[in-house]
């Protein structure tokens, strides 16, 4: 990750105004630009939606959902993690007219969930998992982008899923790829990565118009169009270039399509649209705890504004035919990667699509997905670089077990099913080190005759293994006292058990008294 010379929180980008840093942000949207495109296609494809959806949904998650958002430097756009949701509600509701309803109203729903102020869920999710979400990510970028490095682009740019639609897995495409090397994407990704690497290191490094991502593109570019006069066996063609539509205006206005809203009618087109804006919201408040962990500067973007944001670009895009839209963190560390500062490089990426689609086709359709995967390689490696894994490793393995489970299950499942997956281990992790630590506080004096001991500020339930060990550990003779004073909140289940020992204590000869716990309200059972 580039670092920013001006590294002070209180001197972060944005105080200056929206154009303050155009001469970083600039240069980094059109790196965005550059690995949004096949990224929107691919997308599209593999959603069996129609390509200009793709573009649609990047135009719209760069410009609206730049302008309305508050996060300095997440990109949105069409996201591989609801490729599957997107598939099946294209068949389950017949077509992609009539799914479009089921987009705009999803949008809505995360426009209510952000006015709810639901976007505090994002804050519920371990760092570990975190962490261990960006991880995954990186080491997905480079077994993915793999094989696009040596030429082989069976599966479209921009799929995360273990299994690919081919029915290929990741490492069987790995395996597939290294048996049919095409030398020149080779040569090409290989002087990609190179520049990525070194470019930073040498006095190039000051051209701010020209960061190392897109001094990687260009330079691709102009390898393979030089293989096609010296060595067209070794050039770069077809399949393994960029693929934007190059029809004309009229004939791109024709392919939009259209919401059918006589979907309306149809039970599972709502059902849909719940899906899309919970899945939705997941993804994208996910991508911005990453992205506010990546930003150099640190800055926190409100995550119940960016909920309202991605509703609004999803009910923007669903009107306007394209596929919905989230915060994407490949986008989004590319973004940081090329030295952005404000949400301006974001919103221009967007008009870059745009731009690109209307009047740019055939001159962009000369990139090779081979100079992109070298750009998305070194992107890759610098979200899962060995320090990460060191500074997990180095907290315990309280910590280190959820990071490393959320990478292995994102690896073999997907995205959203992976942090899942990591969630649940993180949760049992607390749960076991809550258990664990003792509810009850001994403040009495050694050797004194009555031991005394006080309740935290709030007792729950997860305290009762604790509570019931502590309870279990008197002796006959004991005095004991326990102060619920200090203690505000009682679960039920605690209360039953502090007052159901006082019989307990009495077979045990011991001494029991609580001040200050109020009785418990449950009848015991007999």
């Amino acid at each position: 990750m580039t670092t920013p010379s001006t590294s002070p929180p209180s001197s972060a980008p944005g105080a200056g105004g929206a154009f303050a840093y155009w001469k970083e942000d600039l240069p980094a949207s059109l790196v965005v630009f550059l690995v949004a495109l096949p990224l929107c296609l691919g997308i599209a494809l593999a959603s069996g939606a129609p390509l200009l959806s793709g573009i649609i949904a990047g135009v719209v998650g760069g410009i609206v959902v730049g302008l309305a958002s508050g996060s300095h430097l997440m990109v949105s756009g069409p996201a591989a993690g609801l490729t599957a949701i997107v598939i099946a509600g294209i068949a389950q509701v017949g077509g992609f007219p009539q799914f479009l309803p089921a987009v705009v109203i999803g949008g809505a729903i995360q426009m209510l969930l952000g006015v709810a102020r639901a976007g505090v869920i994002g804050y519920y999710f371990p760092s570990a998992v975190i962490k261990g979400m960006l991880a995954a990510i990186g080491l997905t970028l480079i077994l993915k982008q793999l094989p696009h490095a040596v030429g082989y682009d069976e599966d479209y740019e921009g799929d995360f899923s273990f299994v690919s639609p081919s029915g290929e897995n990741t490492f069987g495409a790995i395996g597939s790829a290294f048996n049919d090397i095409q030398l020149g994407a080779v040569l090409v990704s290989l002087v990609g990565v190179a520049l990525m690497v070194i470019w930073p290191k040498t006095p190039l490094k000051k051209i701010k118009l020209l960061p190392a991502p897109l001094a990687a593109v260009v330079v691709g570019v102009a390898i393979n169009e030089v293989l096609r006069l010296v060595s067209p066996d070794l050039a770069i063609r077809g399949t393994h270039l960029v693929s934007l539509p190059s029809e004309g205006l009229d004939s791109l206005v024709s392919q939009v399509a259209r919401p059918d809203w006589s979907a309306l009618g149809n039970q599972s087109v709502w059902v849909l649209a719940v899906t899309i804006g919970i899945v939705a919201s997941l993804e994208s408040l996910l991508s911005l705890e990453a992205t506010n962990k990546l930003d150099p500067w640190k800055r926190e973007a409100p995550a119940n504004r960016e909920l309202f944001a991605q509703g609004l670009g999803n009910m923007t895009s669903g009107l306007l035919g394209g596929l919905p839209v989230t915060g994407v963190i490949v986008r989004s560390s590319a973004n940081i990667d090329a030295g952005a500062r404000t949400r301006l490089s974001g919103i221009v990426h967007g008009g870059m699509l745009l731009v690109a689609t209307l009047a740019l086709a055939s001159v962009l359709n000369r990139i090779p997905l081979a100079a992109l995967a070298g750009v998305l390689l070194v992107t890759g490696f610098k979200l899962t670089t060995p320090a990460l894994w060191k500074n997990a490793w180095d907290l315990g393995w309280s910590q280190f077990i959820p990071f490393a489970v959320t990478i292995v299950a994102i690896l073999f499942t997907d995205l959203l099913k992976g942090i899942g997956i990591g969630l649940v281990v993180g949760i049992v992790f607390i749960l076991v080190e809550h258990m664990r630590r003792p509810a009850l506080t001994k403040i009495s004096p050694p050797g004194a005759i009555l031991t005394r001991y006080v309740l935290p500020d709030q007792v729950t339930f997860l305290s009762k293994a604790s509570i019931s060990r502590e309870l279990e550990s008197f002796t006959p003779g004991m005095r004991v006292e326990i102060d619920g004073r200090r203690t505000t909140r009682y679960d039920q289940d605690v209360l039953e058990i502090l007052n159901e020992f006082r019989e307990t204590a009495k077979g045990r000869k011991i001494d029991y008294r609580l001040v200050g716990v109020p009785e418990s309200d449950i009848t015991p059972l007999h």
